[in-house]
């Protein structure tokens, strides 16, 4: 259901199908800002922006140490219009964010509450 990339470093590598700057819409550059923002945090191994068929995710690899998004970043995820994808999805999950293992992180994934449901990945008739 979601876009999925394999991590390559401990820093985000773009995927071959990743936008560039040029090609993105202004919320997209906006949410790979925030992205770029959360890398940088110490507990960060990667993130970076993924669409699922209607949403568009920032996805947060959190360090093997690591398994709770700390406050300060579901603070800055909220304040762009950033919920947890088990919140927004209704899903049973421990946290509002949390997708399960990745590669020896901790995956989280957050949906756009600002642009939600206005993509679509394929034509239905």
């Amino acid at each position: 259901m979601f876009a999925c990339r394999v991590r390559r470093t401990a820093r985000h590598v773009p995927a071959m199908n990743e936008p560039n700057a040029a090609d993105r819409t202004d919320r997209e550059s906006e949410l790979w800002r925030l992205a770029e923002r959360a890398r940088a945090h110490e507990s960060v191994a990667d993130a970076f922006v993924a669409k699922s068929f209607t949403d568009l995710l920032v996805v947060v690899d959190l360090e093997a140490d690591t398994e709770r998004v700390p406050p300060e970043l579901l603070s800055l995820f909220e304040s762009h219009g950033c919920e947890g994808a088990n919140d927004v999805y209704d899903r049973d999950a421990e946290d509002g964010s949390s997708a399960g293992g990745f590669d020896g992180a901790t995956r989280h994934q957050f949906v756009d509450s600002e642009t939600r449901g206005e993509h679509q990945s394929y034509v239905v008739d």
